[in-house]
């Protein structure tokens, strides 16, 4: 049986059951092929130095005394995110010899590694001393190889995946029922974090520019508001629109009525990873759009859905408006083979492989 820690800076609570959900789903799916997975990671939002010193000091301290005691059973760890929590497979790996995969999600190296130059060097090490790195999208992988000189044979594109139990096609009257919105709007919808960088105060104004073409359009934002600042300052923008709601996080089944509820789903993010929520809104077969950044041009090639320009208001009104005018089935053919392509078996085989290639016996 192949026993394995998995470090994480995201973790879901019952505080917070969003929070990182897709790292936990990971997990539940190694544990599902019936490996032995412990799980050190911080399962706490909140922002602010010093509540994230004392999370990271924590987290360090569980990290240094798991590897500490199983560090003869463990065949390897595997990290989520590459710096800081890539640090702890690292140290696991020169101080008890224990291999080690990270996987890099788009932030810890588009963002934290131009915090500072020891976030740079930190990220250059973790990556490069990795037994396999793995990147949630192509695109990423391209810049872990071009960026921090990683040997590209060891880089793996594997994205987290879409639980196609909980994401799957059902009748949108059935949803609206379920959630009790009106059968008569028609409805945008926003999942994932209330933040700057996800674009929301584009989408704001997108749909300002859009609403008076089209009668009882609604906008729907639905997600964690962990930058409280930020937060207020969408309330403030929305408070005047009559068909803008912001609502809170929901739990995984519950967003999956939200998506099938939708008219279109939209992505707005200035940069993005992979875009997860994006396929597991197609896989529940709403129509979306999303901005031509990070993995969202391979995810929504071949037509499965409509990209825009970043941080253009006007580009991103103009792709709503090519998605609420055309017709097309809920789930295409096109949609139907890329959900595949992510579905929970096939990332499983891909992981148990490298697993076995990279882990100690």
């Amino acid at each position: 049986m192949t026993k394995l820690i998995v470090f994480s800076n995201m973790y879901p609570s019952d505080q917070h059951p969003t929070y990182g959900i897709f790292v936990k789903n990971q997990v539940q799916l190694l544990r599902d092929e019936g490996m032995d997975v412990s799980v050190i990671a911080i399962e706490d939002p909140s922002k602010g130095k010093i509540a994230k010193l004392q999370k990271y000091m924590s987290l360090f301290i569980r990290g240094f005394f798991s590897l500490l005691k199983n560090r003869k059973t463990l065949n390897l760890t595997h990290a989520h995110y590459v710096f800081p929590t890539g640090m702890l497979s690292y140290w696991g790996k020169r101080w008890f010899n224990i291999p080690y995969v990270v996987t890099v999600h788009g932030g810890d190296i588009d963002q934290m590694p131009k915090k500072s130059k020891m976030a740079r060097k930190w990220t250059e090490r973790i990556l490069k001393k990795a037994d396999a790195v793995i990147t949630v999208g192509e695109k990423l992988k391209q810049d872990v190889v071009r960026e921090f000189g990683v040997s590209i044979n060891k880089v793996h594109v594997i994205s987290m995946g879409v639980d196609q139990t909980v994401f799957y096609v059902m009748p949108q009257e059935l949803s609206r029922e379920s959630l009790r919105l009106s059968k008569e709007e028609t409805m945008l919808l926003y999942v994932g974090n209330v933040i700057r960088a996800k674009g929301i105060e584009d989408l704001i104004e997108a749909y300002k520019q859009i609403a008076y073409t089209k009668e009882k359009l609604s906008l729907y934002i639905v997600g964690s508001q962990k930058d409280a600042q930020f937060a207020t300052l969408v309330k403030d923008r929305i408070e005047t629109l009559e068909r803008v709601h912001l609502i809170g996080p929901q739990p995984q089944t519950t967003l999956a009525k939200w998506m099938s509820a939708a008219d279109v789903f939209v992505l707005p993010s200035h940069h993005e990873g992979f875009g997860l929520v994006a396929l597991e809104a197609m896989a529940v077969g709403v129509p979306v759009v999303g901005t031509n950044v990070g993995g969202l041009p391979h995810l929504l090639k071949d037509d499965a859905g409509i990209l825009v320009e970043p941080h253009n208001p006007s580009s991103l009104a103009e792709g709503i408006e090519q998605a609420l005018n055309r017709s097309e089935e809920r789930y295409t053919e096109v949609k139907q083979r890329i959900v595949e392509e992510h579905s929970y078996p096939v990332l499983a085989e891909k992981l148990k492989t490298i697993y076995q290639y990279v882990g100690r016996s």
